[in-house]
């Protein structure tokens, strides 16, 4: 590959290329994936590498943004599962929630377009079906009142979690209680 072959794909941010060279900043002493999107260096203090080992050898270290010394790096899909684990861990848990998905660092809307991407469903449809199925569990396998258990998987109201369980099972707690329970006697 020509110099001006590796240029055009670094200028390009070409994915095709990555690992098959890498690319030095001279005044930086920087290296990076032919894909990175930080911004385009001069080409007159860009210098390529074959591979990592060399761009290490010659003093330049990793690209912070396209951490060309890591395999995989693909940091949208490290923040979608890491708001899929932060639903799973927190989700009865509204004001803990809040608090460590605004560590994420990026806006809501980011996030709902991340999440989406990645999983097929909005974080809020998500963190509602961990709520209702945690509430289908605890309708089948205690005699807790319903008003407990709605609240207990963390819905602020009776009426909430009434139009978001009927919405995702066609019944009502009680129906669904009483359709689903095989012994336990209900008190509701």
């Amino acid at each position: 590959m020509t110099a001006d072959q590796k240029w055009k794909a670094v200028s390009e941010n070409d994915e095709q290329y990555d690992s098959i060279f890498f690319y030095g900043v001279k005044s930086t002493k920087i290296f990076c994936r032919p894909s990175c999107k930080s911004k385009l260096p001069l080409k007159r203090n860009i210098v390529y590498f074959d591979s990592i080992k060399q761009a290490v050898k010659a003093g330049h270290r990793p690209c912070k943004r396209c951490r060309p010394d890591l395999l995989e790096y693909q940091p949208i899909r490290e923040i979608a599962e890491k708001i899929k684990l932060l639903l799973n861990r927190y989700f009865n848990q509204e004001n803990e929630l809040a608090k460590e998905i605004g560590q994420i660092g990026v806006t809501g809307r980011r996030m709902v377009n991340i999440f989406k991407e990645y999983y097929g469903i909005t974080p809020k449809k998500y963190y509602n079906y961990l709520r209702i199925e945690e509430a289908k569990k605890q309708l089948i396998n205690t005699n807790d009142k319903i008003i407990d258990i709605a609240y207990g998987v963390g819905f602020a109201s009776l009426s909430a979690f009434y139009t978001i369980f009927k919405k995702n099972t066609n019944l009502s707690p009680a129906k669904y209680r009483k359709g689903n329970n095989h012994g336990i006697r209900s008190e509701n």
